[in-house]
């Protein structure tokens, strides 16, 4: 296409289900714009009389709003075959671009965006407007982190009577991001955009949505009945102070939710002021290399590396320090990433574990009994992954299918190794046609000796 209507097109910024979006020229006002233009094309007539329905309703609702966090409307055009909606440009990215566990914002600059997003979301209101479809395709991000709400075309008038609002459409939204209310068709107000909000903020946080399901029928019944598991539990590198702000954010109880974008943003200026502006970026890149290159990760793909990331701690732990004590009940277990560990039984050495290999895996993989039958003590100074546990069970099914495999390979090598030493000390083995066992010694119990 060379023009739509009075602006020329310079290129296709992007292509969704229903419309395309394309950089144009406004050589009225010499600027560059967005335009989301629409084809009415088909034999469905009610369909393309609800995306009409939509655009006129985008564009009346952004008129009203004037708020540096929305995406500007400045004209919008309905045909009888086609219609167009002229926007501000944002030259940026959207929030879909960091949602997957390989390709987080850093915590400082999520939490920073979000914030803006509660104050557009609060001016909104303040003008009956609510948006109904906040989700990270949704969230546009310019220079300096300069959030941008965008697509009000599902935005709901409260200024209007519902019952005679033609604007307003049953069932719209995104279900993993809608909230309780909105997937039973109640009445909705401000705070199903902060639950929505709220979500999004989780899963910028940990690389995963709060409520997961293989249907949609289950999906909502969770969002529904289940309660979000805290943040901190699938990404122990958070602030606990993010847990309360969540929790509120996803109630299911509307009195309890935030009442307003400004209550919410408070809280979250009040985790952001301890978190340190420092470029986690770096290495968190510096960690996936590090895990890359050791044997143990060989078979793991990208991305659950990733996933092991964020439900692990790196801990540096000093020489003679016991990382696990016979006698304990845990399911603490983790990666030598550098150093060396002694294994003992009972005051006796069994073995010493160097890089790549696990520790206190026996506990974790033991589906119902956490007792430590041995201990580890580090002899050097000794870089040690410790993966949380319950924060795993949490993760995908394909990093714990993964993780599980690893660990019993490992096992399985150890077990063969334990039984040549108990070989050497057993006595002469019974072979096919030798004939009677009857001189021969009985075996009796078998001391290990160190491997």
């Amino acid at each position: 296409m060379e023009n739509i209507g009075k602006y020329r097109v310079l290129r296709e910024l992007g292509k969704g289900a229903t419309a395309t979006v394309y950089l144009c020229e406004d050589p009225d006002a010499d600027r560059q714009v967005a335009v989301k233009l629409i084809r009415f094309v088909g034999d469905s007539a009610a369909l393309s009389r609800r995306m009409k329905k939509l655009f006129r309703n985008e564009n009346m609702v952004s008129k009203r709003l004037d708020h540096p966090n929305i995406v500007r409307v400045f004209d919008a055009v309905v045909e009888e075959n086609f219609a167009y909606l002229v926007m501000e440009y944002v030259d940026g990215f959207s929030l879909e671009q960091h949602t997957r566990i390989d390709r987080l914002l850093p915590m400082h600059r999520a939490i920073s965006i979000v914030f803006k997003c509660c104050m557009a979301l609060d001016a909104a209101y303040r003008q009956g407007i609510i948006h109904r479809d906040i989700k990270p395709a949704n969230i546009l991000v310019a220079a300096n982190d300069e959030a941008k709400i965008a697509d009000f075309g599902l935005a709901l008038n409260m200024n209007k009577d519902i019952d005679r609002d033609s604007t307003f459409i049953m069932g719209v939204g995104s279900p993993a991001y809608m909230s309780p209310e909105q997937i039973k068709g109640y009445p909705l107000n401000q705070k199903t955009d902060l639950y929505s909000l709220g979500v999004l903020l989780f899963q910028l946080l940990t690389g995963r949505l709060p409520f997961r399901a293989a249907n949609q029928a289950t999906l909502v019944y969770r969002i529904i009945n289940t309660e979000a598991p805290a943040v901190t539990a699938l990404n122990p590198n958070l602030p606990e102070g993010l847990n309360p702000v969540l929790k509120r954010a996803l109630e299911k109880d509307l009195y309890s939710r935030y009442r307003n974008g400004a209550e919410f943003a408070k809280d979250l200026s009040a985790v952001r002021y301890k978190i340190l502006d420092e470029d986690e970026t770096v290495l968190d890149t510096q960690h996936f290399e590090t895990l890359r290159k050791l044997s143990f990760f060989t078979e793991f793909e990208n991305i659950e590396i990733w996933e092991v990331l964020r439900v692990s701690v790196w801990r540096q732990v000093a020489p003679n320090i016991a990382l696990i004590r016979e006698g304990e009940n845990n399911r603490l277990f983790g990666i030598i990433i550098s150093g060396c560990v002694e294994i003992s039984v009972e005051r006796r050495a069994l073995c010493r574990l160097g890089p790549g290999e696990p520790v206190g895996e026996v506990a974790f993989l033991h589906p119902n009994n956490d007792l430590r039958h041995a201990t580890a003590v580090t002899l050097e100074p000794t870089l040690f992954l410790e993966i949380n546990a319950a924060a795993l069970t949490l993760s995908s099914e394909e990093l714990l299918e993964r993780m599980r495999n690893g660990l019993l390979t490992r096992m399985i090598d150890r077990l063969r190794q334990v039984n040549k030493i108990a070989a050497k000390q057993g006595q002469p083995a019974a072979l096919p046609g030798s004939g009677s066992l009857s001189g021969m010694a009985r075996p009796g119990n078998l001391e290990l000796t160190p491997m």
